[in-house]
This record gives C-alpha cells, sequence and structure tokens, in this order.
C-alpha cells in the first residue's frame, strides 16, 4: 500500500474539502485517465486495490501513473474505548481528492482495453468517476 515511509506529525487536523480542484485535472503522462466527479477522502487501500486490478488486466502491457498520494495521515480509537482519553493511535493514510482530480492514468494500450481497465478500477473507488482521452 501507498504510504509516507516517515510522517513529522501523526495526527493533522481534518480540513475542508474543496469542491473543484485548482490543479491536476488535465492529463499530463497517459492517453487515457479516470477523473473524480466528487470530493472525497480516498484511503491508501482502495487506491491499490485499484491500481492491481488495472495492472493485472493490462498483463504488462502497457504503463499506469497514479497521480495521487496519500500522505494525510487519519486516527482512530481501538473498539470498545470509552470517550476521552485523547485522540487515538495512527489508523490509516488518506488523499483528499477534489472533483476534477486525475487519480489514474494509463498509456500503451488499446482504446477498448484502456476502457476496461479503468472501468475495472472505477468499481474499486467508492467515488464516481470518469473515463477521459486525450
Amino acid at each position: 500500500m501507498l504510504q509516507p515511509s516517515r510522517v513529522k506529525h501523526t495526527k493533522v487536523h481534518k480540513g475542508k474539502l474543496k469542491n473543484r480542484t485548482s490543479r491536476g485535472a488535465e492529463l499530463s503522462f497517459g492517453t487515457f485517465g479516470l477523473k473524480s466527479e466528487e470530493s472525497s477522502w480516498l484511503k491508501s487501500n482502495q487506491l491499490e486495490s485499484a491500481r492491481k486490478v488495472m495492472a493485472r488486466f493490462i498483463q504488462r502491457g502497457g504503463k499506469i501513473w497514479t497521480r495521487v498520494f496519500p500522505d494525510k495521515p487519519r486516527t482512530s480509537k481501538s473498539s470498545e474505548v470509552g470517550m476521552g482519553g485523547g485522540r487515538g493511535a495512527l489508523s490509516h493514510f488518506v488523499v483528499p481528492v477534489e472533483a476534477g482530480r486525475m487519480i489514474f492514468e494509463i498509456d500503451g494500450l488499446s482504446e477498448e482495453q484502456a476502457r476496461e481497465a479503468l472501468r475495472l478500477a472505477a468499481h474499486k473507488l467508492p467515488i464516481k468517476v470518469r473515463i477521459v482521452k486525450r
């Protein structure tokens, strides 16, 4: 799974999600891409699951770029722990994805293969996405 090798602060503020992204909205590397239609947090295991299903489908035929990186730490308290006692321990990492942000890009495949690989990846993500073409 994607995660930073080390973090300076394990407990950070939640922050606010913007409605639209101001950067990373265009295709930069590949010919086809998966673009988010909603703003949400994506966990590192969700991104990894989508990446794995794409890689398995294309079988060394093309190249995949992941345009987002989960570097925001999230904490959670263990189950059956009462209220109070401060914030919990580090649980997982997320990436805040705004609407319009490019999540994955793919190249080196025919249009049918690329669309099918991105469609399989879209089923693994908890947000609405759109397949875009250069």
